[in-house]
């Protein structure tokens, strides 16, 4: 995971605002939290959200598969394809929680 991912919010830069309205009582159960941990009620959420959204693209990395397709991947696996273009730039893309 990249450091960017691990960065704490206030280590990096903030140049993108959202607004949210919640209910009261979800709003003190955050800020209860986050004076636990002692954190500000901003750097708590941010800090959640980006540890759950990168838990949400690492689940979409996951896989099952039958036995033959298993085997069949062993095989791709021990067989990779030769670099072409397409491989090349896919191999060089960030992950989606280091853009």
């Amino acid at each position: 995971m990249s450091a960017a991912v691990m960065e704490t919010p206030r280590e990096s830069k903030r140049d993108a605002v959202i607004n949210v309205r919640l209910p009261t009582k979800l709003r003190d159960l955050i800020d209860s939290a986050a004076a636990v941990v002692g954190k500000t009620r901003t750097d708590f959420i941010l800090e959640s959200a980006r540890k759950h959204a990168v838990d949400v693209l690492l689940d979409q990395q996951l896989f099952s598969l039958e036995t033959a397709q298993y085997e069949a991947f062993l095989r791709a696996l021990d067989e990779p394809p030769q670099p072409n273009a397409r491989l090349k730039q896919l191999l060089a893309s960030k992950s989606p929680w280091q853009k």
